[in-house]
Formats: structure tokens, sequence, C-alpha cells
């Protein structure tokens, strides 16, 4: 593992360089976005929450609307997710070889699918783990208490990425094994990858999302119904590696990543604020 430092030319990544042994927790404000602008968008973000949950509610049950919520917000949860600093290496070590061209592309397929492949065994095996466990301790899908707990977890992790309280943050601080490109071809690197990221504990995530999505897995009870939710989040996780396809260069990859690093923690506070939101309105009606 090796410290990861910002792209050239680009904005400076907001967290705290990485060592050969961990990676620190995310700390993007106070930055781009004042006290108030934060204050603001988690007011809109409970906003949102309650006026869509009551919404939603008039239209359909909470049996079928919160399993559709919890797999919106573990897809863009995924996507949010690149946002970290394995999210970075990958986007940049997984490259197509050489000068852009059909043979490139041809000689990167195998790469990019076998990273797929890893992501989609991670989540088949987190999701079976995960709702196997959620059996034996007796949970059994969505409740009112169920609908109590994911709430207020939503709440408390939005208002930690948002940077107003701290929550605990239980992780492995590790990146992907940098060192493995030196040592093994670039196809079978792409499904390690893909294996490591796609199990989630086993490098750091920078979006809380994966505590929600983690508690609903648990919570559900459902071996099928945490393999989907975890299915969900990879597909997000792994959808951003399709830029390489593209006629575009790492170095402007990078850039619009750094450039928008708060704007995604941001989003990512609210979204979590909203889900939460919706979740105890869903409680309370």
């Amino acid at each position: 593992m090796t410290t990861l430092t910002p792209p050239a030319g680009g904005k400076t990544l907001p967290y705290e360089p990485v060592s050969t042994e961990s990676v620190e927790d995310c700390s993007v404000f106070p930055g781009e976005f004042s006290g108030r602008t934060r204050v603001a968008g988690l007011v809109s973000a409970v906003s949102a929450g309650v006026i869509g949950a009551g919404l939603l509610f008039q239209t359909t049950s909470y049996t079928v609307a919160v399993p559709a919520i919890l797999a919106g917000i573990s897809f863009v949860g995924g996507l949010l997710s690149t946002w970290s600093p394995c999210g970075y290496s990958s986007l940049c070590l997984l490259r197509p070889v050489g000068p852009y061209s059909s043979r490139s592309i041809a000689k990167y397929t195998p790469t990019f699918l076998l990273h797929g492949a890893g992501y989609a065994v991670g989540a088949l095996a987190l999701g079976s783990l995960l709702g196997l466990a959620g059996a034996l301790l007796g949970f059994g899908g969505v409740s009112l208490a169920v609908l109590i707990g994911l709430g207020f977890l939503g709440l408390a992790y939005g208002a930690h990425q948002l940077g107003f309280l701290r929550v605990p943050y239980p992780q492995r601080r590790a990146q992907v094994p940098h060192d493995a490109r030196q040592r093994f071809p670039v196809w079978f690197i792409g499904g390690l990858y893909g294996l490591s990221l796609g199990l989630n504990y086993l490098t750091y995530v920078q979006t809380p999302i994966l505590y929600l999505v983690t508690a609903a897995a648990v919570l559900s009870g459902n071996v099928g119904t945490a393999i989907l939710l975890f299915a969900a989040f990879n597909a997000g996780r792994f959808l951003p590696m399709a830029v390489n396809y593209l006629p575009v260069s790492d170095i402007a990859v990078q850039n619009w990543l750094a450039r928008r690093q708060e704007g995604a923690a941001m989003l990512d506070g609210m979204l979590l604020v909203a889900t939460g939101a919706a979740l105890l309105t869903f409680a309370a009606l």
C-alpha cells in the first residue's frame, strides 16, 4: 500500500496522507461549504425526506416503498464510494495500457469484466453472511422497530458526514494492495481489486451509507434481500470503472473527482439525513 497523492494541478484531496498501514477518516469540512450552508442542507434533507415519505405513503405501502428506498440509497452509496482512496486508486491503476485504440480497449475488457465479477462475488458472500446472521438473530424484515432504528442510524451518519458530530466508523483502514501490480498481470489485479472492494470491509470506504446498507441487510433477516442490497451497492461502486472505456486521460478523471470531493460529501450526508427522515416518517404514519 502506498500513499495516495493528489493529481497534479488538482485540488488537494481532503483526507489525511495515507500511511502504509491505515487510512484516516475523511474530513472535508470546513471548506467549500460553510456551516450555514451545511445547516441549510440538513434542514432541506429532513424536509425532503418527510415530504417524500408522506407522498409515497399515499400511493404505496411502506413494505414496498422502504425496500425501494434502501435499494436506491445503496446504489447511490456505491457511486459515492468512488470518492475514497481505493476509488481513486482503482480508476487510475486499472486503465487500458497504451494509447487509446480499439486494440487497447479489447485488451482492457478482461480486466473490466473480472473486476465486475469480483464485486458480484463480494456482494454474494457479504449479503449471504449478513442475511443469515440476521435470520439467526431472529430479525424478519420491515417493522416499526426496524424503521425507527434505521431512521436514527441514517440521521446520525448523515450528521457525521456533514461534519456536525462524530459517530464510530469501524472499518479496516487500508487500501487495495498497490504492490500487486508488480507481481500479477493486470487482469488478475482487476479481479483481486473487485473482490477486495466488493467485500466492502476489507478496505476503507468513505461513505457511511455502507453502515445503513449493512444494518438493513442484517435486519432484513433474509439472505436474498441482503444480497440484493449489496449487489446494488457494489453495482454503484463498479459502474464508474466504465469511464476507462472513454478517450479521457487519467489525470482528467482524477481532477474531476478532486474538484467535486466536498460536493460528494455534502450530497452523501444529505441523502443519509433524507433517508433517515423518510424512514422515521413511515414509522410515525
